[in-house]
């Protein structure tokens, strides 16, 4: 069971990159680049309720919520990677160097990881606005994503258990449960 969730994780967030390189990403950013990252958000954000539904239904509630936080992490780091992306090459000099996609998401990963080494800088506004939204959305999301799925996931233990219903569940006490 562990390998199952373990490879469904992985094949996951290999899915993501996959598609992070090979999304068509070269178009100047406009108004539909806004609207691409906001609808971005917001299918992290339904994707995240999906998440938290199925980890409280699921006979492996600790298991789908390891889940769920290996890949909704990835998703929320290749959006904002993917935005700094087509801001780079809708305004060169956006940043302090030129951003491939690597760059990109190294960038984003040293912004989420709140390291900021400095070495790449947003320089336009527009980056600017982008990169404290991304910091301001790092952080609500981390609190709200691990608040709400570690809730759900004690949800599922206890409706396993039998704690919801007073009735014994499958697993008894749930003390052996992943």
């Amino acid at each position: 069971m562990v390998l199952r969730h373990f490879l469904r994780s992985a094949a996951a967030v290999t899915l993501l990159v996959v598609l992070y390189y090979l999304v068509p990403l070269d178009h100047p950013p406009g108004a539909w680049a806004a609207l691409a990252l906001a609808a971005g958000l917001s299918l992290f954000l339904a994707l995240v309720v999906h998440q938290v539904r199925a980890i409280a239904r699921s006979p492996y509630p600790r298991l789908r919520a390891l889940e769920a936080l290996v890949t909704a992490v990835p998703l929320l780091l290749l959006l904002f990677a993917a935005a700094y992306v087509l801001i780079e090459h809708g305004h060169h000099g956006s940043f302090s160097e030129a951003l491939s996609r690597t760059d990109a998401l190294y960038f984003t990963v040293t912004v989420f990881a709140t390291v900021g080494f400095g070495d790449i800088v947003p320089l336009s506004k527009s980056a600017r606005v982008v990169t404290t939204v991304q910091m301001l959305f790092d952080v609500v999301a981390l609190g709200l994503l691990a608040k709400s799925i570690l809730g759900a996931a004690e949800a599922g233990v206890r409706r396993r258990s039998g704690q919801d219903t007073g009735e014994p569940g499958p697993t008894g006490d749930g003390a052996a449960e992943s």
